[in-house]
């Protein structure tokens, strides 16, 4: 089943009602109070947008963030009572969208939540149409890769870039490029995307020592071949 919204936070009486409030305004909500709960859910639901307590137990919100920017691309919003500028920065730099202080206004919080949906929706939409090739299928909403019908775990870098890869095949892509355009970072080393690039062969092609798709273009930077165009 599809919804909207995932809350992850383990004050359950405010999760319950956040949930609620925004299942009456129709973003389809539901509620985890776990880091455990949250991948039980995952594995038999999808969401579009996660909100991510900070303090969950005896777990912390950052290493779930962590651990879900290895297999999604989805916004993660925190939500904490911590005023910190270390821990707002902290989860901005490990995959965090956004960081929201409790205490909040419900009105406040729906109406960020619908900015980040309507956002999400029409990026996924406008970039969908171009990231399928060949054997691979890219599900841009929820940052899956498949390859025969199977899914395939990319890290999160790995995953922007064949995005970035995907949304302009058959082109030959200046390294410069992907290192502004994926790392956001002109100075990003020729050996940082040289492995990310060969991760991504070894995951996808058949014969990652003889690409099909992702190929080299000696002297200029890296194309994504896609045939059936």
């Amino acid at each position: 089943m599809h919804y909207d919204c995932l809350i992850v936070d383990d004050e359950d009486a405010l999760a319950e009602s956040t949930s609620e409030y925004f299942n009456m305004f129709n973003v389809k909500s539901a509620y985890v109070t776990s880091e455990e709960a949250c991948f039980a859910f995952l594995q038999d639901n999808e969401a579009s947008l996660i909100l991510l307590d900070i303090n969950l137990g005896e777990t912390s919100g950052f290493d779930l963030c962590k651990k879900l920017r290895q297999t999604t691309q989805i916004p993660i919003l925190f939500i904490s009572a911590r005023s910190s500028n270390d821990d707002i920065l902290i989860a901005l730099n490990i995959g965090g969208d956004d960081y929201i202080q409790k205490p909040y206004t419900l009105s406040i919080l729906l109406a960020k939540v619908k900015a980040v949906l309507k956002r999400y929706t029409s990026t996924v939409i406008a970039t969908a149409p171009t990231l399928d090739f060949g054997q691979v299928q890219i599900d841009a909403r929820m940052g899956r890769v498949r390859v025969n019908g199977e899914e395939v775990k990319l890290k999160a870098m790995e995953f922007k870039l064949l995005s970035y890869l995907a949304g302009h095949k058959n082109r030959i892509i200046p390294k410069d490029e992907l290192f502004l355009h994926v790392w956001g970072d002109a100075f990003v080393g020729d050996g940082t995307l040289n492995v990310h690039i060969r991760h991504l062969r070894e995951k996808l092609e058949a014969k990652p020592n003889e690409p099909q798709y992702i190929k080299t273009v000696w002297g200029k930077g890296y194309m994504l071949e896609d045939s059936q165009l």
